[in-house]
């Protein structure tokens, strides 16, 4: 067998796809490289806006801790030292508050933020509380008598909570008062009514200031606001007339305020939606009416400098294309050179496979297995095809030897008695045609068994079930053996208690198939045995067994009870066997009907074959 042409080797088609995958992975790094430096401006960009954030969370923060903006200068000088940004501050009617030293912002000039700690800028605040920045506390801040009061009473519910199997934490408003924030979400009412607080009972702090927020939000709500106070956490207590409305969802990530109220389980019927929104719109009004004296004023902020976005750092020009082109040279002959390395190891072993599948029969020996990969699989494959074709090849031998043999007895008896005929030296008399219709009929059913076999190798043994008595045929195959068990001292019998079924099976191969087991049972079973046959009819499945008492089988020979042309007896004696082909017919027999056909034995004591196929 010759060499294989270069372009349709392995080796060539190996080192095609090494290099198409090395371009390809070139090309997209190339691409990459440019997305993934756009994506960091992108994100320089990104870290502007976030310094814009930064800028405008610390002026909201002076804003609501300060009741003017005096004094801001040094925060905005600050700001500018870490941002490396201009950053001016004015009035609404843009006169400077700070950092105007080389003129105010035009008239034309867009403002980044307007800074007011009361309305915050829901694109810069990073308070996802309201619009209300919770730094703004004005007369709600508590001395530390009263913090610590609060904390002490804080820490022994959350003690208490935790007794309870509740996760809670302690966290302190910028009032100075504790909130007790829940970490688990699946805590019963049971737990927080075992843990009573009374964090919102209002300090002696507190209380002119909610007094005077109470009013203004019952007089915002008219006649419907009776009942109605506000609570140290500024949500609404709706008293006897409904309870609080629902808070808002917590942000992704936050845990929600859980105040004492929440052991409060007195039956309160639910607000209306519309009506509890406009309870909490006169809330944040009336908060932002008693908070402005002590915040400072609303001012614009203007941040400015060098926020000239920056350009890709990489792009594909023509330096940069020829540094990428060199790159991929270099790739290209270390992928050429390690593709070549590696093909050649996967090529050897095919060759050698290639060259041991071209010897022939008698000269092939066993390829090395070197690897455990797909290729020494395939060796290994390879050396036990190769081992099944010496064993198929040893058995077409003595298959063939075997019909040979099988044909040659018979043949060789009819030409002794036909020359002795033709010869003059035997008489043709019905003695002679006796003997030679008997040696026909044997040669004529080694041919048949043949025939059988050779027709279920091609899966051509076709069967045509149809209802059929079982015991009905069994007892004609017994009938028909009946004469030579009897010249043998062998009782052929029918299991008493075997049933009668009925079942869907090809009545002239099953009668075949029982013919066959009983023909052998006979011949191996001495005189004054028996040979038994039981039916039985199991969850649709027809079960025949044919039970002899012979000498039985040995354990090392029972693998090859169903081997073609085997004999337990090694003389090959027709006194002890037939052509050697009945069981194997039989087993095709079985299997065409969807079943099998089995054998145990014991030595000195019997052998049972079993029929089990469809009988449904």
């Amino acid at each position: 067998m010759g060499r294989v042409p270069l372009r349709r080797s392995l080796l060539t088609r190996l080192l095609a796809t090494s290099m198409l995958i090395a371009v390809c992975a070139i090309a997209a790094t190339a691409w990459l490289t440019v997305q993934l430096t756009t994506r960091a401006v992108t994100r320089e960009q990104s870290r502007n806006l976030s310094a814009d954030t930064d800028v405008y969370d610390a002026l909201i923060g002076y804003a609501a801790t300060h009741r003017t903006w005096d004094g801001v200068d040094v925060t905005v000088r600050r700001l500018a030292e870490l941002t490396g940004r201009r950053i001016v501050l004015t009035t609404p009617e843009r006169r400077p508050l700070t950092g105007a030293s080389d003129g105010a912002p035009g008239a034309s000039a867009v403002p980044t933020a307007n800074v007011d700690p009361l309305y915050l800028d829901a694109g810069l605040s990073r308070d996802l509380g309201g619009r209300i920045d919770p730094r703004a506390v004005g007369p709600y801040l508590l001395p530390a008598a009263e913090r610590a009061t609060l904390r002490a009473t804080a820490d022994a519910q959350v003690a208490c909570l935790r007794l309870q199997g509740a996760q809670a934490k302690v966290e302190e408003t910028p009032s100075g008062r504790p909130v007790v924030r829940m970490l688990s979400a699946d805590v019963d009412g049971a737990a927080y009514a075992r843990c009573p607080a009374k964090l919102l009972t209002p300090t002696a702090t507190e209380r002119p200031a909610l007094e005077a927020l109470t009013a203004v939000v019952r007089d915002c709500l008219g006649e419907r606001g009776a009942g109605i106070t506000v609570t140290p956490v500024f949500t609404l207590d709706y008293g006897a007339a409904a309870p609080s409305p629902p808070e808002p969802a917590a942000p992704d990530g936050a845990v929600r305020a859980q105040p004492s109220a929440a052991v409060d389980d007195r039956p309160r019927p639910a607000p209306d939606e519309e009506f509890a929104r406009f309870a909490r719109q006169c809330l944040e009004d009336g908060r932002r009416e008693q908070l402005r004296p002590f915040v400072a004023p609303p001012a614009l902020i203007f941040v400015t400098g060098p926020a000239a976005a920056a350009q890709p750092a990489v792009t594909l020009s023509p330096a940069n294309t020829l540094r990428i082109a060199g790159t991929t040279g270099v790739i290209l002959v270390l992928a050429f050179l390690a593709t070549v390395l590696v093909g050649v190891r996967l090529v050897r072993p095919l060759r050698l496979l290639t060259d041991a599948a071209s010897l022939p029969l008698d000269r092939q020996e066993p390829v090395p297995v070197t690897t455990r990969d797909e290729i020494g699989r395939l060796a290994a494959a390879f050396n036990d095809l190769s081992a099944r074709r010496r064993d198929s090849e040893r058995q077409r031998t003595a298959m063939v030897s075997d019909i040979a043999h099988e044909l040659r007895t018979p043949l060789t008896n009819i030409r002794s008695w036909l020359e002795a005929a033709r010869d003059g030296v035997t008489a043709v008399d019905p003695q002679v045609l006796d003997l030679l219709v008997e040696e026909s009929v044997l040669l004529h059913h080694v041919v048949d068994d043949l025939r059988d076999l050779a027709a279920a190798d091609a899966g051509k043994l076709r069967v045509h079930p149809e209802p059929t008595f079982v015991r009905d045929a069994v007892t004609q195959v017994l009938d028909a053996h009946r004469g030579a068990a009897e010249a043998a001292g062998v009782a052929l019998l029918v299991d008493p208690e075997a049933a009668d079924p009925e079942a869907i099976v090809d009545p002239v191969r099953l009668r075949q198939l029982v013919g066959n087991l009983v023909s052998n049972a006979v011949r191996h079973t001495p005189a004054g045995g028996s040979v038994t046959v039981r039916i039985a009819l199991r969850d649709g499945r027809l079960i025949i067994d044919v039970c002899d008492t012979g000498g039985g089988i040995a354990a090392e020979d029972l693998p090859r009870v169903f081997e073609r042309f085997w004999r337990a007896d090694t003389s090959r004696s027709r006194e002890t066997g037939g052509s050697g082909l009945g069981l194997s017919i039989a087993r095709q027999i079985a299997r065409a009907h969807a079943g099998d056909l089995t054998v145990t034995s014991e030595p000195g004591v019997g052998t049972v074959f079993t029929v089990d196929i469809a009988g449904s």
